[in-house]
């Protein structure tokens, strides 16, 4: 998920999985109560030091301070995760977007990696089961992450009140399919759009409904909405629903049951009426692109990180569409720029952070935090193909 360009806080979620919901330290009481003793506490256990902080040799100071930068890092990251976890197993409450902290000590030891490695080119190491790039992430402190994930886990637990679905990644296909079919799409395009909706709610959650968000108290479900983006979702979604019904008349009774079970609750809260309304707000005036999109962009993930861009930087993203040279289209400015890194995008090291313009093609390719939900995307929606052949 990601942070978004609306939010003021001047950070982003990470793309491994992220976020949070309101009041965070009433809210996960009960939640935490009941999960927290099936989550080892073992982080107490783990052994950080890895080979890049051996002993430094002939470093020049530079290369000695970029070494002990790391090293602290490291030590600041675990910190924080050991605090974090016993917190949580305590049952104590926590504090406001307890994810924050979290998240930026994770940026700290990945950008002072990526230093390390830049001054030390000899210490970038052996791949990581993340698909992180060797030279960002020292491979010995996967433990970490892992730990960093399963809070995540925990903190973003949807509310007790929310409203699940035993089919949550095909009714994502679903509706992104009957959108792009109301919008003019055949069924192989709408097709696509069904893929690259399913990306969004990997990118945005993880592949988890109803989450909600540890770094923001505005966003929340199985799209990450804020409450103004979920009720112009909805709006859209009303002007176009019995266009919808004429085609896919079990769609549209499936969208009466669940807008009759959600009542007055938070649309947020239902996974259908959230995947809805969130596509209805962001994505549906895009799908008609479409057909050019693929043809442009032939890889599936590319075309599921552009989707994701117009979540987090939607104008600029849309002037690379209609600019006629997508891939080399600039996108520039420091406060494009900083919406980007709020999202893990040039957010490590120096060099990448002293960036000041991208081309959509170097943009695409700086999002590899991502990859891994949109792959795992790609294998949920080839199962969910496979299972309507069979």
């Amino acid at each position: 998920m990601g942070i978004k360009h609306r939010t003021a806080a001047p950070t982003a979620a990470l793309a491994l999985g992220l976020f949070f919901m309101p009041q965070v330290s009433t809210a996960i009481d009960g939640i935490i109560n009941t999960a927290a003793p099936l989550v080892s506490a073992a982080i107490g256990s783990f052994s950080f030091m890895s080979p890049a902080m051996g002993q430094p040799g002939a470093l020049t100071k530079k290369q000695s301070d970029a070494l002990n930068t790391y090293s602290r890092a490291v030590n600041d990251f675990e910190t924080i995760l050991r605090q974090r976890r016993e917190q949580i197993n305590s049952n104590e409450r926590l504090p406001n977007l307890p994810g924050q902290a979290l998240y930026l000590a994770r940026v700290n030891m990945m950008s002072a990696y990526k230093d390390l490695t830049d001054a030390v080119p000899s210490k970038v190491g052996r791949s990581n089961k993340f698909g992180i790039p060797p030279a960002y992430f020292d491979a010995d402190n996967e433990p970490l992450l892992d730990e960093y994930r399963k809070l995540f886990d925990l903190m973003e637990a949807p509310p007790v009140n929310a409203q699940k679905s035993d089919t949550p990644f095909k009714d994502v296909v679903d509706l992104g399919i009957a959108i792009a079919r109301a919008r003019g799409l055949d069924a192989t395009d709408a097709e696509a759009a069904g893929r690259i909706s399913l990306g969004l709610f990997f990118a945005e959650t993880n592949g988890n409904q109803n989450a909600g968000n540890a770094r923001s108290n505005r966003y929340k479900g199985s799209l990450q909405t804020g409450p103004s983006e979920d009720q112009n979702g909805r709006t859209k979604w009303a002007a176009i629903k019995q266009s919808i019904a004429a085609f896919d008349p079990a769609l549209s009774l499936r969208d009466d049951t669940e807008e009759a079970r959600v009542g007055n609750l938070d649309h947020r809260l239902n996974h259908w009426t959230a995947v809805r309304d969130g596509l209805m707000n962001a994505h549906a005036d895009i799908f008609p692109q479409v057909p050019e999109i693929v043809k442009t962009l032939p890889n599936p993930i590319d075309q599921m990180k552009l989707f994701e861009l117009i979540q987090i930087i939607p104008a600029p993203t849309r002037s690379a569409l209609k600019s006629g040279n997508l891939v080399n289209h600039r996108i520039s400015g420091p406060t494009i720029m900083g919406y980007l890194r709020n999202n893990s995008i040039f957010a490590f090291g120096q060099a990448d952070r002293a960036r000041t313009s991208a081309t959509l093609r170097e943009i695409l390719d700086a999002m590899w935090l991502f990859n891994d939900k949109f792959e795992r995307a790609l294998s949920q929606f080839d199962a969910i193909k496979a299972r309507s052949k069979g």
